[in-house]
């Protein structure tokens, strides 16, 4: 049963509000609209990308009827918290998972991020922990935010780096969910966010190259102020 069913299923539907994240692709709200409820967008943990549970709590009001949240590039949202929280409120915790893989290529994604977490300088790498399973490795490319992170994406590309940004747009500024609210780390991801390349095929000579790659252009990228 997909987010549109269980939203259903639990009675969810017009006059409801349901939190979801604001950083990620559009499928969620579109759910959330398509049971004829209000999407209400929350802010992320910036070392996760997922839902931030002490945003959930501020988001909640007394038309909350649900909040869902989004399993993140291999991250695990902090469902103990929100459970917690929507015990306390008598709100529906749901959570959408990623496709899982097999243990062998998990295992292989996190050896190839352990040598890139190890070598990589100039961006800032993910925060690993023991249930990470990278999915994708994304890391913050520091700098003016997005000019300097799509220039360093293009740079990588010419040399052969398949990187891609992970979060172009945050839903709440995408046409039919726009809203006037304030998201700061949700808008820093999507401006700093680069996912380079740990697919288990990969060599090890394409890691030293990738290596190389970012550190060359790490030092030329002059932080904000």
């Amino acid at each position: 049963m997909g987010t549109v069913g269980t939203l259903r299923t639990a009675g969810i539907g017009s006059g409801d509000e349901v939190i979801v994240p604001a950083y990620g692709n559009a499928e969620v709200a579109e759910a959330v609209v398509q049971v004829g409820a209000t999407p209400v967008f929350a802010d992320i943990d910036p070392d996760t990308y997922c839902i931030d549970p002490a945003h959930v709590a501020a988001c909640v009001g007394r038309r909350t009827a649900a909040v869902v949240a989004v399993h993140r590039f291999g991250n695990q949202a902090d469902m103990a918290r929100l459970r917690e929280l929507g015990k306390r409120h008598e709100v529906l915790v749901l959570e959408e998972g990623e496709s899982a893989k097999p243990y062998e290529e998990v295992a292989r994604r996190r050896a190839h991020a352990s040598y890139l977490s190890g070598r990589l300088n100039g961006v800032r790498t993910p925060v690993g922990h023991e249930r990470h399973t990278y999915q994708q490795y994304v890391v913050r490319v520091p700098g003016n935010g997005r000019p300097d992170r799509d220039a360093f994406a293009r740079v990588l590309r010419s040399k052969g780096v398949d990187c891609t940004v992970p979060v172009k747009t945050p839903v709440h500024r995408m046409p039919g969910f726009r809203r006037d609210v304030a998201l700061p780390e949700t808008e820093r991801a999507a401006d700093e966010t680069l996912a380079l390349p740990v697919e288990a095929a990969m060599s090890h000579r394409q890691l030293q190259r990738m290596v190389s790659a970012c550190n060359a252009l790490g030092g030329l990228l002059q932080p904000a102020f």
